[in-house]
């Protein structure tokens, strides 16, 4: 999470100038759609993993340019919102996902000594600093939670990811057959390795996003929001609606990504054809599993030992990466017990490492690493987020009346699930995980005060006279 790199002056003067893009954004479109593209434009055009590092404050990124953007815009041209005072579980998440970085690392002032290797304690000043990345990341969740409480704006946002997908497509066709070049040759660096993206006798798309798997995960998400447009009617550009929807599907099967295509191919029929109740069913169960993955881990109640033979029976290869992948994570298990519940901290006190070979153990998914540097209470706070709106999507179902808002609140359910998901064998998350997390969260609430709202309002009074 904390691997940084080098671009050139381009990397930087793009990252400096996204703010004032973003302002112009909102001065140029409707809140939603500015709020939208100024979050997914630096996802997908930004360079990953080169900061501007300023003492004493988090590392000016992509993700931290994002969310300025958007409260600059959101500041200059927002429109006020009552959201009411009532505190509840989003809030108690809220404190717990800011509150756990400061608190871990008070606890965790102590130096480890490993071998010759030692790992110098943290104290306030980290935890300080951990604290305002947790706000920067977390920031548009707030924003999405705010401003997208409609079905229009639920469509808003659908579009704007299926959209934003088709733009990706050109140059992750342009890297799949060329190599994923573009960074390199844009920004001045690579933000992955060749050995990791080649696959097949060819390679992963890379793009501007983290690794092939960020990449391919995200159009992932593109195709199951086609497929929900698909399914509502809407369109996104004044072509055939299944065909955009194949067209993605096509790009996603050469990312050479196994997991990002089980997910299109699994759930974009599930949206395409399954009843809003049978869609949210299936994505509180993911969001359970997400949610209390660490349990079942710590207890032995996952089943690792079934998923592995079932990959021995598909590929050998995938089998003996899952293997070690929980291998690995049984490792880290380990030794996050001892710290359980704020965690070891950051700087790489949350790993293991060999005295003898000098190895380091790897930490892939956004789980292990929030339960390893910020311990129990950090990983309920950040996955009780992710997965709330979830649960709130389910619970206000019963209030959407017209079958279309049924429909982009069950989708949009199933996206935000198999995000959350996708955060245990790996770690995806942005700014923009935050907007739909927080959109999808508005939507349930949003319904549920409209009903609400009309259910107070008074009966109209009838002025017809009856005469005896």
């Amino acid at each position: 999470m904390d691997d940084y790199v080098s671009g050139n002056w381009i990397a930087y003067a793009a990252l400096l100038a996204w703010p004032l893009i973003s302002i112009a954004l909102f001065a140029s479109f409707r809140l939603p759609t500015a709020i939208i593209w100024s979050v997914l434009g630096a996802l997908l055009l930004l360079p990953a993993q080169v900061p501007i590092k300023i003492p004493m404050i988090p590392a000016i990124d992509k993700n931290s340019v994002a969310t300025l953007g958007v409260l600059l815009g959101c500041t200059i041209f927002g429109r006020k919102q009552s959201q009411g005072s009532r505190l509840g579980l989003t809030e108690f998440f809220l404190v717990l996902y800011l509150a756990a970085p400061l608190v871990t690392s008070i606890m965790n002032g102590d130096t480890l000594y490993l071998g010759n290797r030692a790992i110098a304690g943290v104290g306030l000043y980290d935890g300080i600093s951990a604290l305002l990345s947790q706000v920067i990341m977390v920031f548009p969740f707030i924003i999405g939670r705010r401003y997208f409480r409609s079905a229009g704006e639920c469509i808003a946002i659908l579009r704007g990811l299926t959209f934003g997908g088709l733009l990706m497509t050109l140059p992750m066709l342009f890297e799949i057959r060329m190599s994923p070049q573009l960074a390199n040759w844009i920004y001045g660096y690579f933000p992955s390795s060749f050995a990791v993206e080649m696959r097949n006798g060819g390679f992963r798309p890379v793009v501007f996003m983290n690794n092939g798997l960020s990449a391919a995960f995200f159009l992932s998400t593109a195709v199951l929001s086609a497929c929900a447009l698909w399914r509502a009617r809407v369109r996104v550009l004044p072509l055939p609606r299944g065909a955009l929807t194949l067209y993605l599907g096509g790009v996603l099967l050469l990312c050479k990504s196994a997991g990002a295509l089980v997910y299109a191919v699994v759930m974009g029929p599930v949206i395409r054809w399954m009843s809003p109740k049978s869609q949210l069913r299936i994505a509180l169960f993911l969001a359970l599993v997400a949610l209390l993955y660490p349990t079942l881990r710590l207890s032995g109640y996952f089943p690792t030992g079934a998923l592995l033979s079932v990959a021995e029976d598909f590929n050998q290869e995938r089998a003996r990466s899952l293997k070690f992948r929980f291998d690995n994570e049984d490792k880290m298990l380990a030794h996050a017990e001892d710290r359980l519940f704020f965690g070891w901290g950051r700087y790489g006190r949350n790993r293991i490492y060999d005295e003898t070979t000098g190895w380091e153990s790897v930490t892939d998914g956004l789980w292990i690493i929030t339960l390893g540097q910020f311990g129990l209470v950090g990983f309920i706070g950040q996955f009780g987020l992710f997965t709330l709106s979830v649960f709130r999507a389910a619970a206000a179902l019963r209030y959407a009346r017209a079958y279309h808002e049924q429909l982009l609140l069950s989708s949009l359910s199933i996206v935000v699930a198999v995000t959350a998901v996708e955060q245990l064998p790996n770690a995806s998350v942005s700014p923009w995980t935050w907007l739909l997390t927080g959109a999808l969260l508005g939507q349930a609430e949003g319904l549920r005060r409209s009903t609400r709202t009309a259910a107070s309002s008074p009966a109209p009074t009838s002025h017809v006279t009856h005469l005896a």
